[in-house]
């Protein structure tokens, strides 16, 4: 699928999200459920709270683990990219989907700052059936939060 469609699907998505809950599929290929899904955002979020490094680290999947290498290099780039998630004032959970064969857990965020975005987290099935978080975009919505 070209980035094209890619980029348009993921807006799709996220508009959705943000207006109306997304009619998803309730499983995903490997015939298991998105069960589990939140309860690794909500325990990474949690790990930022506390800046537990190694916790919120261990969440992330193999690759980027292995990309990233330490616990340290994971959370200087989550504190330089990615603050919304890191120091949410608030967060609430859309309906998770199917997008391009990949699950994605919607996530509405109000950052530090106030303004809202739209965290999507692209999640992964281990094989031991648990749940790792293999990426996160964000997409800013125009919201303000007080």
């Amino acid at each position: 699928m070209s980035v094209t469609i890619r980029a348009l699907l993921v807006a799709l998505l996220v508009s959705l999200s943000v207006v109306a809950p997304l009619q998803a599929q309730s499983t995903v290929p490997d015939g298991g459920s998105f069960a589990g899904v939140t309860d690794v955002i909500e325990g990474q979020i949690a790990a930022f709270s506390r800046d537990d490094g190694v916790a919120a680290f261990a969440l992330a999947s193999p690759d980027i683990r292995r990309r990233l290498g330490t616990a340290e290099r994971f959370m200087a780039m989550v504190r330089s990219g990615f603050q919304p998630v890191y120091r949410p004032r608030s967060y609430s959970f859309g309906e998770p989907a199917m997008v391009d064969g990949a699950p994605l857990q919607p996530v509405r965020v109000i950052g530090p700052d106030g303004r809202g975005v739209v965290a999507l987290y692209r999640m992964e099935r281990q094989s031991d059936g648990s749940w790792r978080i293999a990426g996160v975009t964000l997409h800013p919505t125009g919201e303000r939060g007080i």
